[in-house]
Order: C-alpha cells, then sequence, then structure tokens
C-alpha cells in the first residue's frame, strides 16, 4: 500500500498486546458486509478516524476492504483476518494466510486468528505455520477466535513451546453475554478478548437497563453497551454499515460508567448467545 492519501487523525486509544504490538481498542467488524455495501462502510470509518478493521477469508470481502484502504499509510493501519476452521493443517493455513495478504493488497497482516476451532486439526500444527509466518514477516501478532477455556488450556502450551505469543482471543461478548471466567482466565493469561458482535446483533436495543442508563450520560444504548465493554478492558469491533452508527460507535471515549449503573449492566448477562453454530466439536 502507498500512502498518498490523507489520513485523518484518530483518538482511538491503542493497548498493547502480549507481543508488544499495540491495537486500537476500536475497530469496525465486517461480517455480512459486502460489495458497496461494505465498502461505504470501510469508507465512512475511515473518514471518521477508525483505523483498526476486521475480516475474514470467510467473510468473501477481503479485496473490498484492500481496496478502501490502499493508498493510506499502511503503517496507521490495523488489519486481522482469520483463517477458516477447514483451513488449519499447515499447509493450508500458509496458502490461506498468503491469500489473504494478496487479496488485502498489503504485505503484512497485523493480527491473524484462527477463525474458529477445529477438532479434527492438531493445533500444533496451526500453531507451527503461525511461527512461519511470523518469521516470514507476513503477520505480526497471533491469536484465536470462539476459543472457550478448554481450548485456550490447549493451546498455551503449544503456543510456549514455539516460542509464539497468543495475543488476542475474539469472542462473542456483550451485555447479553457477559462471560466472566473466560474473561478473567485470558487476563490472567496476558491474552487481549475482542468483543465481536458487542451489541449483541442490535436485539439489545430494546432493553430498558441500557436505554436508562444512557440517559444518565446523554449516550444511546449502544454507545453504553460499548463503554462497558472498554471500561472491562475489553477490545471492540461493532459492525454497522449505517454512517451514523459508525460515528455514534466511535464517540464513546469521553464518558465512563459509574460502579452503581457497570453494576446493573453486569446483572444483565446471562445467557443470550446469538452466534452458535451447530458444530459439535467447536464446544470439546
Amino acid at each position: 500500500m502507498t500512502s498518498d492519501k490523507p489520513i485523518v487523525e484518530s483518538d482511538i486509544p491503542v493497548r498493547k498486546l502480549a507481543d508488544d504490538f499495540e491495537i486500537p481498542v476500536l475497530g469496525l467488524g465486517t461480517w455480512e458486509l459486502s460489495g458497496g455495501v461494505c465498502e461505504k462502510a470501510v469508507q465512512t470509518a475511515l473518514e471518521s478516524g477508525y483505523r483498526h478493521f476486521d475480516t475474514a477469508e470467510f467473510y468473501g470481502n477481503e479485496a473490498v476492504v484492500g481496496d478502501v484502504v490502499t493508498g493510506f499509510d499502511r503503517g496507521k493501519l490495523f488489519l486481522t483476518s482469520k483463517v477458516w476452521h477447514s483451513n488449519l493443517a499447515f499447509d493450508k493455513v500458509l496458502k490461506s494466510c498468503r491469500r489473504s495478504i494478496d487479496r488485502l493488497g498489503t504485505d503484512y497482516l497485523d493480527l491473524y486468528l484462527i477463525h474458529w476451532p477445529n477438532q479434527a486439526v492438531d493445533l500444533a500444527e496451526t500453531f507451527r505455520a503461525f511461527r512461519e509466518l511470523g518469521d516470514e514477516g507476513l503477520v505480526r501478532s497471533f491469536g484465536v477466535s470462539n476459543f472457550n477455556v478448554n481450548h485456550l488450556r490447549k493451546a498455551l502450551p503449544i503456543c510456549a513451546e514455539l516460542g509464539l505469543s497468543l495475543s488476542v482471543n475474539q469472542v462473542e461478548f456483550h451485555p447479553g453475554l457477559y462471560q466472566r471466567d473466560l474473561l478473567g482466565f485470558c487476563g490472567e493469561n496476558g491474552i487481549a478478548v475482542t468483543a465481536y458482535s458487542p451489541l449483541g446483533l442490535g436485539r439489545l436495543g430494546d432493553d430498558e437497563v441500557l436505554a436508562d442508563v444512557g440517559g444518565h450520560y446523554a449516550k444511546t444504548w449502544a454507545q453504553v453497551s460499548l463503554r462497558w465493554l472498554l471500561d472491562k478492558d475489553l477490545l471492540v469491533i461493532p459492525r454497522s454499515s449505517n454512517p451514523l452508527h459508525i460515528r455514534q460507535n466511535m464517540d464513546v471515549f469521553d464518558f465512563e460508567l459509574s460502579e452503581e449503573d457497570t453494576k446493573r449492566i453486569d446483572a444483565l448477562g446471562g445467557g443470550w448467545r446469538f452466534l452458535n453454530p451447530d458444530i459439535a466439536e467447536f464446544d470439546k
């Protein structure tokens, strides 16, 4: 990517990962965004000060994201992609990653994740491929997505043996799905947690507690949800194709929730899991 396009200065804070690379705490999720809708969303996000864009080979939109961000200063962007669960064998990982890099029109990925665990493939095989990608300079940081505590307990010793930092676990996390145990385990092991679907696919919009808390700060229920996650030291990647919502999702750094309001939202966190594919091996 060349850097001949001016980039809007960003006020989004960054967090240092276990491997010492920095990641913006807020990014744009692009799941289910495609074509012109995806293009407009990424463009709006860039113009609003976003730097962090999350995609995956499974999304089928890497080339669209790449086309929009091409020409901007690569050093100021943070690009995440993921390898699909059927491509976790050593050679397939290498091929998938290189194809993602080509589609994004970049020389490297800032973060590369296992999209879903797959018990049919030895994790050591996948992480050996990650190690090679890192050694070749094709990926800076590595992580996983949709890993529970049992998955992480299997992964961490393998990564340690390979000298590979497991920097991120990206999971569904929002006020309706407060994964306390997972968040605690990740914190104890230096793994940053990224919340995907941090607004519960929009299904939390009718919640009276979120609306009431929002009224205390002149914020929307969505902004309150994002602030609640950020206050718990999570990274957030809300997806939206609505220009207003994309901009509003960034307007969450000028307030903090009170202890009382935080406790009210904490109490919502039942089992409102909205993304739970029927693939048995994921839960082992």
